[in-house]
C-alpha cells in the first residue's frame, strides 16, 4: 500500500499520517473516519451534542482518552488534570485547564493521535473477543455502537445470524432509522448495515486523498512515507512555528522547559507542530 506524499496533502492529512505512524493504525482508516465524521474540518461542531473537532469527540470520551493516553504524546499536564469519579465520570477541577483540554479537540494533531489511540484500544478488545483480525469497518462499528455493541453485532454477523440489525439494537435503530432501515421500510440485515459503513469509510478515504480501503484489514502505514510538516499546511504553520520558537528562546530561561507543558492551547499547538515537523 502506498500513501501519497504527505507534503502534497497538507496539514490535516499530515497530522493523520503522524498519528498512523505512531500508533500503527491504518492511515486510510483514520482518514476515512475523519472525512465521515467532520468532512476533514478540524473545527466541526455537532448541533445536537458536545461532539467537536476532526473526529467529533464528545466531552466525556475526549477526557477519557486523554487521561489514558495523553501523557505518552506530550499531554502529561492534561492527563494529570483529569480525574475519574467513583461513578466513572471524568472531571477537571480547574475551569481553565478543562477548557484548554477540550479545545485540543480542534487541534488536528491532538485529535488524530487520540482517535488513533482510541481505535487501537478498540482493535485490541475486538480481536481478543472475536478471535480474528479487526478491520476498519469493525472499528467504525465500535465507534457507532460502543465496544460492547460492536462485539455483539460482529459476533452475530460472523456467526451467520439471519436477524435484522434493528432487532438486535432497537434503541439505536430508533435513533438512526436511515442506517437500520431501507427507504421502503425494510429492516436491513447485519451484513447490509456493515457493508454500508464499509462503503462510507472507503468513500471518505478516497475523498480525502487516501490510496487504499479504509474498511479493510488494519495494516500500518507505508514505512517509507516521509512525514513532514507540509508546505501546504494551513495558516502559515512553518512561519508560526519558527517565530514562536524564537520568542520562547528570548523570553524563557533554558531551564524552564516545564512551562511548555502547562495547559495552554498555544503551547499544545506548538508541541504538536514541533513533533510533526520532526516527522517522529
Amino acid at each position: 500500500m502506498s500513501i501519497p506524499s504527505i507534503q502534497r496533502l497538507g496539514g490535516v492529512q499530515n497530522a493523520i499520517a503522524v498519528a498512523s505512524e505512531r500508533t500503527g493504525i491504518d492511515f486510510n482508516y483514520l482518514l476515512g473516519q475523519a472525512q465521515v465524521e467532520s468532512g476533514l474540518r478540524p473545527n466541526a461542531r455537532a448541533g445536537t451534542s458536545s461532539a467537536t473537532g476532526l473526529y467529533q469527540f464528545i466531552e466525556q470520551s475526549w477526557l477519557g482518552v486523554v487521561k489514558e493516553h495523553g501523557a505518552k504524546h506530550g499531554l502529561g499536564w492534561a492527563a494529570d488534570s483529569i480525574r475519574q469519579t467513583g461513578s466513572g465520570r471524568f472531571v477537571v477541577s480547574d475551569p481553565a485547564a478543562r477548557r484548554a483540554i477540550l479545545d485540543l479537540r480542534n487541534d488536528p494533531a491532538a485529535a488524530s493521535l487520540m482517535a488513533a489511540e482510541h481505535a487501537s484500544d478498540n482493535k485490541d478488545a475486538l480481536e481478543a473477543s472475536l478471535g480474528r483480525a479487526a478491520t476498519g469497518t469493525d472499528l467504525y462499528m465500535a465507534h457507532f455502537l460502543g465496544i460492547g455493541g460492536a462485539k455483539k453485532f460482529l459476533s452475530a454477523m460472523d456467526a451467520g445470524s439471519g436477524r435484522s440489525a434493528a432487532s438486535l439494537f432497537p434503541a439505536a435503530a430508533r435513533a438512526n432509522r436511515n442506517v437500520f432501515y431501507a427507504s421502503d421500510g425494510r429492516a436491513r440485515s447485519l451484513g447490509e448495515v456493515y457493508q454500508r459503513f464499509a462503503a462510507k469509510l472507503d468513500k471518505g478515504a478516497a475523498a480525502g486523498g487516501g490510496t487504499g480501503l479504509a474498511s479493510d484489514a488494519l495494516d500500518a502505514g507505508d514505512p517509507n512515507v516521509e512525514v513532514v510538516l507540509g508546505t501546504g499546511a494551513a495558516n502559515g504553520d512553518r512561519e508560526w512555528l519558527a517565530s514562536t520558537l524564537d520568542q520562547l528562546k528570548a523570553t524563557q530561561p533554558a531551564a524552564a522547559t516545564g512551562s511548555l507543558l502547562r495547559p495552554n492551547p498555544q503551547n499544545a499547538r506548538l508541541a504538536y507542530l514541533m513533533l510533526a515537523s520532526l516527522g517522529g
